[in-house]
């Protein structure tokens, strides 16, 4: 075996600094938020679109637009494997995110066609592009600070607000596009939102086309690789994937899925294992304490990916939207109160992690992901209360149940998310950073499939009830409650994997 120390990460190159973190930071903040834009864009309308669009608007279609949104949002993360591959291997991380970005705006233009097959293929188009983009930037972000740089997890958190900005603007703009482009006002039209995704993905591409040259080397291919057939080969690989992607979403489905993606996931844990055998035992410690943190992390995405389908139907049909004045609160807009909280509470547990840190006392990495799913846990108890107690004899629950399930789930976010893109950084062996980049990216693809199948489920053949919704909500909390207890339990544990990492 090699000495991890021999084989450590060269120090960040020496970035002029701005807001006190390297001044590049900003312009992969500003790329990573038109990207959410493009993607939380589509996110809030597509289960709604198939409904309205392919089952003329019959509760009947819930089941199967939950079962292609989480296969959707599977694919979109489990491709990150492969793209954190091609980054690292084949032709570094600031071509594959341009390649990734160019493909993903195409194919959000070609969801806006008629017809299902083209819809699905150009869904395809983006689950191949955001691979290639999606795990590679996150990457960068660390790729910023030097090995024992304190400002790593703060950097992440700041980040991570750049993603939630774009999540923020999507869907209070595009759910106003929406309607304002329409025959009549209760009637959206989902393709101009995603026009605008399209549009906010080429805003990303050339952001990040002019700021790339500040990264200095970072992201640049090895110089064995600057060979520009290499380029080409992968945009043939992206035309060969781009059918596959197709056929798994319009012929394989959720539950055939599932079983690929447990596969995978195996599969990119052996890689970790093996290259962390090379190094020495603490190095495969700490790839152990990663992969049980995955598993976890499964657990929260599932339950969390519900806004995109069961969340959306129950904000749709048993949540009485209406304000004063008569006013009806858009259901796309629901979508935006993570965002908020997370753009209000990220700076102030920011600070929290920050002071208990002077104290010593900063809660550990396992420690923060068990806060994380019990704070996913308690949003449903919001929603299990009202769908128990508050319905009323039009079969709507009040306004604020789900308002207060999307914050306390935010929190759990903000105690796992950010944390969980530094420790990658952290853990993985340095030769495979954008491969387990890749490998958390696909724990929530294994969550956000799992995460279509229950709601395909808790929808079921007619589409949701009250009784349904409380019933999958019920199992929600308990199974979340019981993995963040558990979670924390063993923590003791996971820390001495980790060797000193926090």
């Amino acid at each position: 075996m090699t000495n991890t120390a021999e084989t450590a990460p060269a120090a960040a190159p020496d970035f002029p600094q701005m807001l006190g973190h390297p001044r590049p930071l900003w312009m992969l903040f500003m790329t990573e938020f038109w990207e959410r834009f493009a993607f939380y864009s589509v996110s809030w309308a597509l289960a709604l679109y198939i409904v309205a669009h392919f089952f003329h608007g019959d509760p009947a279609g819930e089941a199967w637009a939950s079962k292609i949104y989480g296969a959707y949002t599977a694919l979109i993360y489990a491709t990150s494997i492969f793209g954190g591959f091609v980054a690292d291997k084949v032709i570094g991380y600031q071509r594959s995110i341009l390649i990734g970005a160019l493909v993903m705006a195409v194919g959000l233009f070609v969801v806006m066609l008629p017809g299902k097959e083209l819809f699905l293929f150009g869904l395809a188009m983006v689950v191949v592009g955001n691979g290639l983009f999606k795990p590679n930037i996150s990457s960068m972000v660390g790729q910023l600070y030097g090995p024992k740089d304190e400002r790593r997890d703060r950097g992440f958190t700041l980040f991570y607000m750049g993603i939630n900005g774009g999540a923020l603007l999507a869907p209070l703009l595009t759910g106003w596009l929406a309607g304002y482009f329409s025959d009549t006002p209760t009637q959206e039209n989902y393709r101009v939102v995603f026009g605008a995704a399209g549009v906010g993905m080429a805003l990303s591409l050339f952001w990040f086309w002019f700021g790339r040259r500040g990264l200095k080397n970072v992201g640049r291919p090895a110089p064995e690789a600057a060979s520009r057939l290499r380029v080409v080969w992968v945009l043939v690989g992206v035309a060969v994937a781009v059918p596959l992607v197709y056929l798994l979403l319009a012929f394989i489905g959720a539950s055939g899925l599932q079983w690929l993606l447990s596969l995978l996931f195996v599969g990119v844990a052996a890689m970790l294992v093996v290259e962390a055998v090379r190094h020495d035992r603490v190095q495969l410690d700490r790839v152990i304490a990663m992969l049980i943190i995955f598993a976890f992390n499964i657990l929260f995405w599932m339950m969390y990916f519900q806004l995109g389908t069961s969340f959306n139907f129950l904000a749709a049909n048993m949540v009485d939207r209406e304000m004063l004045g008569g006013w009806m609160f858009p259901v796309g807009w629901f979508q935006s109160v993570s965002p908020v909280a997370i753009i209000v509470l990220a700076p102030l547990v920011t600070q929290v992690w920050s002071l208990l840190a002077r104290r010593h006392r900063e809660p550990s990495i396992p420690r923060k992901f068990g806060l994380g799913l019990v704070f996913n846990g308690l949003g449903f108890t919001a929603l299990m209360y009202a769908l128990t107690y508050s319905v009323n004899s039009h079969g709507l629950i009040p306004f604020w149940p789900l308002t207060a399930c999307y914050v306390l789930q935010t929190i759990g976010e903000l105690c796992l998310s950010p944390i969980g893109l530094s420790m990658v950084t952290k853990l993985a062996p340095p030769r495979l950073v954008g491969v387990a980049m890749g490998g958390w990216f696909l724990s929530m693809a294994v969550g956000g499939n799992l995460s279509g199948l229950l709601a395909g489920r808790i929808s079921g053949e007619s589409g949701m009830t009250a009784a349904s919704a409380l019933s999958g909500f019920t199992f929600s909390f308990w199974l979340l409650a019981g993995a963040g207890v558990l979670l924390l339990l063993i923590s003791p544990l996971i820390n001495r994997l980790m060797h000193g990492v926090r």
